[in-house]
């Protein structure tokens, strides 16, 4: 069993253990740590501090000059710098176009990951609940991208 199978099973005897069905990991933790699993070790300052600045990167954005539009100014590129990947930064204005393609591509698989794991994760409840409506829930999200593309912003709505 590998270290998040074992992790599961706590979650699961947490659960059986107490009764609860929501759960919260903060106590789960707790209860695992009183059963002998070890506390992590402290995290590397920088890697801390590098996570912060990734975060602070990720959360910039600007105002594109001919829309009025909000854009995210910072991008992560996956790299793979000396045999170890990495993630590098680069910004939307300074980027050349293989780097920006490759951010953007990365961006969609991930929703097409979530995606699958959405309609996988709606699949299932629909197959176990076959008495009830089942869920649906659509995966063409053009229309929704357009519409918020579209609505007002919040100054405006201020107005």
């Amino acid at each position: 069993m590998n270290k998040h199978q074992e992790m599961q099973r706590l979650i699961r005897l947490y659960k059986e253990t107490t009764g609860e069905v929501e759960v919260d990991m903060h106590k789960v933790a707790k209860f695992a740590n009183e059963r002998g699993w070890p506390l992590p070790k402290p995290r590397d300052p920088f890697d801390m501090l590098a996570k912060e600045f990734a975060q602070a990167a990720r959360q910039e954005f600007r105002t594109d000059s001919k829309t009025g539009k909000p854009y995210r100014a910072n991008h992560a590129l996956p790299s793979t710098v000396r045999g170890v990947q990495l993630t590098l930064w680069i910004d939307i204005d300074e980027a050349p176009r293989h780097q920006m393609l490759k951010s953007l591509i990365n961006r969609r698989e991930q929703m097409v990951g979530d995606g699958l794991q959405l309609s996988l994760d709606a699949d299932h409840w629909n197959g176990i609940h076959e008495g009830e409506e089942p869920i649906d829930i659509p995966m063409d999200l053009t229309d929704d991208i357009e519409w918020r593309k579209n609505a007002p912003d919040d100054e405006s709505e201020a107005a």
